[in-house]
């Protein structure tokens, strides 16, 4: 589990195949890295296989689901990538909570300066609409933020200086592809009421209103 506050920037070193997937190496300012840790990649969590002697690169390996759901199959050698250790017990949580589960590809379609922010706005799946809500949470190739505006295949989030600084966010062009995962929260609370409403329909959205004390208001005559 993570909170979408990314460490540190990283540099893709090298991708082999291994079988349907990949082994990459990571270059990495994180420091000593422990065997079968939880390392958030831009937003994919991959476990640790290998570090270097002098800690400065950790090598995990890519799966065949994780190639297709994510950016990490075409991502380009040299390429930046946003940081993070799995959280602590005790540890802040100063984003949300992050699985590392990418859910689906944004598209950057521009990104508008607003004072020392910028106002970025992304294409996303259709189908993970009904996920996403104005002042809900997302991630961005790892970055927790929050939504500003959002219609049924586009969204805008706006990103502070210092987070453009220390992520790769800031260095983003149109047409940049990131990998993107919904609160987690929304997607249980979503898989309740369709779930719950097909056998039940007390259990879907109506029941739960009418549980909550909320009655239908009487039809006019």
């Amino acid at each position: 589990m993570f909170t979408g506050l990314v460490e540190t920037k990283g540099v893709l070193v090298q991708r082999a195949r291994r079988g349907p997937g990949y082994r990459v190496v990571v270059a990495s300012a994180l420091g000593s890295l422990a065997l079968g840790e939880s390392v958030s990649v831009s937003g994919a969590c991959l476990t640790v296989v290998s570090v270097s002697s002098d800690a400065n690169s950790f090598e995990a390996d890519v799966s065949l689901e994780t190639t297709e759901k994510t950016t990490l199959g075409a991502l380009p050698i040299g390429g930046a990538v946003n940081l993070e250790r799995a959280l602590r017990v005790g540890d802040r949580l100063g984003g949300h909570w992050v699985s590392g589960h990418v859910d689906g590809i944004a598209q950057l379609l521009s990104a508008t300066p607003a004072g020392d922010a910028q106002r970025l706005a992304f294409a996303y799946p259709r189908e993970l609409a009904r996920f996403i809500a104005v002042k809900g949470s997302i991630t961005l190739d790892g970055v927790s933020l929050t939504v500003n505006a959002v219609g049924p295949d586009s969204l805008e989030v706006m990103v502070i200086p210092h987070t453009l600084h220390v992520t790769t966010l800031g260095a983003l062009k149109p047409g940049a592809s990131l990998n993107l995962e919904v609160d987690t929260l929304a997607r249980y609370a979503v898989r309740y009421l369709e779930l719950g409403s097909a056998f039940d329909p007390e259990a879907g959205l109506k029941g739960a209103l009418r549980r909550a004390g909320y009655e239908q208001a009487p039809s006019k005559p």
